[in-house]
């Protein structure tokens, strides 16, 4: 992966070492990988360049860009930027005041000691004095959705801690790719040069290991609500084609007999030859 110093990224992109500022500044582009005293750039930071000097060339302003740029990171799609931002909930406002009691908490999501304890272990609270600090009003708003809807609080923090341990394992495995090769009876031998070295692969799988589990989580989210709408397809297309089927006079479904009997035709039988 090529690295660049500012001047060197300015002459690469088109773009001046003050407008690269500028554009750091109002958080456009993110800033460089400090090693030293000197700031390194990569290619990533070229093409989000060239990408901002196109944007900029179709008349977008430096706020919707921002916007923009943040919504692809989260992989939002277009019509939910257009949405604009959403009003202040409940919880928003339990931010700004800081502080949510136990009351609230046990009122809005039918909160237990339990669940309590594991926000606190998630970091979604945190104690302060008889209150707790909200650090995600935003989940808090989704965990209240949910809970309305008749989902248990706890089965979702119990979610949550599955999905941290194995994401613990994940990242463990993703810094193993370097620490595997490196972390050996030879490492104190690396001296400064190899340690620096090591340490930037780390910081290289950083990013990459972010946008793997991204991907592939986002892939593998969709194919389940997919393979959940299909499943509750199957019970709409049932119960409609029993809406649908004809009914006799006698209640029962056209073509239908009582069990062990069969449906004979009548009309010119004679009972005493059988024809």
């Amino acid at each position: 992966m090529a690295e660049y110093r500012i001047n060197d990224l300015a002459e690469a992109s088109g773009v001046s070492v003050r407008n690269i500022r500028v554009y750091q500044d109002r958080g456009l582009l993110p800033p460089p990988t400090i090693r030293g005293r000197a700031g390194w750039y990569s290619d990533q930071h070229l093409v989000r360049l060239n990408l901002i000097s196109r944007m900029l060339e179709r008349g977008y302003t430096f706020a919707t860009i921002s916007e923009l740029l943040h919504a692809a990171h989260h992989g939002m799609r277009v019509e939910q930027v257009l949405r604009g931002s959403p009003k202040g909930g409940r919880f928003r406002n339990f931010k700004r005041a800081a502080t949510i009691t136990i009351a609230e908490l046990k009122k809005t999501l039918n909160a237990t000691d339990r669940s309590i304890a594991l926000s606190q272990k998630l970091g979604l609270l945190v104690k302060d004095g008889t209150h707790y600090a909200i650090k995600n009003p935003e989940l808090l708003e989704g965990a209240e959705v949910l809970v309305k809807a008749g989902v248990d609080l706890e089965l979702l923090l119990d979610r949550w801690v599955r999905v941290q341990e194995d994401l613990e394992d994940v990242a463990k495995s993703f810094v193993g790719i370097i620490t595997d090769k490196y972390f050996d009876e030879n490492l104190p031998d690396l001296g400064e040069k190899g340690v620096s070295k090591m340490a930037d692969l780390i910081q290289t799988v950083r990013p990459m290991a972010h946008d793997i589990v991204e991907t592939t989580f986002r892939k593998a989210l969709d194919e389940q609500i997919s393979k959940a709408i299909g499943e509750a397809a199957t019970y709409f297309d049932a119960a409609r084609d029993d809406e649908t089927m004809p009914v006799e006079s006698g209640g029962r479904p056209a073509g239908q007999t009582d069990a062990g009997n069969e449906t004979t035709d009548v009309g010119t039988l004679n009972t005493d030859t059988g024809r």
